[in-house]
């Protein structure tokens, strides 16, 4: 199949110029002012923004084993919708992937119904404990995209030590998420002054970059490709920024909602519960430079599914995690670029060129002979967050009745149309 996307702002990486793009076999076949080809499909992209699709490396699919809260199905769809044709899931499923038959039980269902590229993290733990023993990494170096043990900690440095120190040997990363189990201390929400007031249980920010900290040691010891996961805190960025200096191989993420929220947004709602929790402003702010200075690579968006009756609990009793797919960019446009914080640019590197280039998932680029993996965005769109209207079985998110601006308006998949509205 053969598609001609005409008159489209065509992203270059630090700017967009306006071009016909000629897709042909999987790939991108010709770039040029005013294409002339009898194309199997022809669409006038109407000076919409042609950019490479969005890759996010740390969702949650749920499958196997908690299929009401989500499906791969289901949740490449809602990332095709979004203009996603990557995702990375963590491990948070059963069977734990932390065996080759563990890891084979979600990669039989990638390849029933996902409709776009899902790559698998393994466990570091057996379990995903964060503690005991660990994987056998060689094993599954080549079945999975990286090790972690998303949703905890590894809690022993010796245990974090040697998991490096394989992965450093395999060539593999680790993608953590760093928290120090002794000093979360039964909260739910972060110890600020939001907690303190309506007499909430807090999670310190020490949990967060404690371990943060010790990691980036480790990595600088071991040599290990090492990446951290939805950091929060203004002490964790300036740890990170402070090993790049030194030289250490650290990447990290952060995600929409620690960017455009803090406590002060909080309201006694599950849709605003998850971890780590919205951080103070002075955390926010933080964030937002360690974007701009490059010390924050990547925006994901720990799309985290739950049921209706899991986040209907409030903030103490619900479960953690809310959606993110449909919205992120989105909001991102709406709240940082639309003001001015950061460019249309940084944002879709942030979204699309760097996590595929570092966790090596291949495209992140619009030139001949390049796969053909693309969304094309109306930025001039205005709707409103709609829960209901989500593709994704998760309803929990702390941006629902937002006005937002853009709207992806077609996904292309390695040549293919796995999305459009025009």
């Amino acid at each position: 199949m053969s598609i001609l996307v005409k008159n489209a702002y065509v992203f270059k990486g630090d700017g967009f110029i306006k071009n016909d793009v000629l897709i042909d076999g999987g790939r991108i076949a010709a770039i040029g002012v005013s294409i002339s080809n009898s194309a199997d499909t022809v669409i006038d992209a109407q000076d919409k923004y042609l950019i490479p699709a969005f890759a996010d490396v740390h969702v949650h699919l749920r499958e196997p084993g908690f299929s009401y809260k989500e499906t791969i199905y289901c949740g490449t769809r809602a990332g095709a919708k979004a203009g996603y044709t990557a995702l990375c899931t963590m491990p948070n499923v059963n069977p734990v992937p932390d065996s080759v038959e563990g890891i084979n039980a979600q990669l039989d269902i990638i390849k029933r119904d996902a409709v776009i590229d899902v790559f698998p993290f393994a466990s570091i733990t057996k379990g995903r404990k964060g503690e005991g023993e660990l994987v056998d990494f060689d094993a599954l170096k080549n079945l999975a995209v990286g090790f972690s043990d998303d949703g905890c900690g590894v809690q022993g440095e010796n245990d974090m030590r040697l998991a490096m120190q394989k992965c450093a040997k395999l060539g593999k990363i680790i993608s953590a998420h760093c928290e120090v189990n002794e000093l979360l201390n039964g909260g739910y929400i972060h110890d600020g002054e939001y907690a303190k007031a309506q007499n909430h249980k807090g999670i310190c920010s020490e949990s967060e970059w404690a371990q943060i900290e010790r990691d980036c040691r480790l990595a600088e010891e071991t040599g290990c490709q090492y990446h951290v996961c939805h950091i929060s805190t203004k002490e964790s960025v300036e740890i990170i920024r402070q090993a790049k200096a030194r030289g250490v191989k650290v990447t990290c993420e952060t995600a929409p909602h620690y960017l455009t929220l803090c406590d002060e947004d909080l309201q006694e709602d599950g849709r605003f519960k998850m971890n780590p929790p919205l951080r103070a402003k002075e955390d926010r702010q933080a964030l937002l430079e360690g974007v701009l200075d490059g010390t924050i690579d990547v925006i994901a968006t720990d799309h985290a599914p739950h049921s209706e009756e899991e986040k209907a609990k409030g903030l103490a009793g619900s479960a953690m995690g809310i959606v993110g797919l449909e919205t992120a960019f989105p909001v991102l446009y709406t709240k940082l670029v639309k003001t001015g914080v950061i460019t249309l640019e940084k944002l879709i590197n942030m979204m699309s060129v760097k996590p595929r280039e570092i966790f090596s998932l291949g495209g992140g680029r619009i030139e001949v002979g390049e796969a053909a993996d693309l969304a094309l965005l109306d930025l001039n769109t205005k709707w409103t967050v709609n829960p209901d209207e989500f593709v994704s079985k998760g309803r929990a998110t702390p941006f629902a009745g937002d006005t937002v601006c853009s709207q992806n308006t077609l996904t292309i998949f390695k040549g293919e149309i796995v999305y459009a509205t025009l």
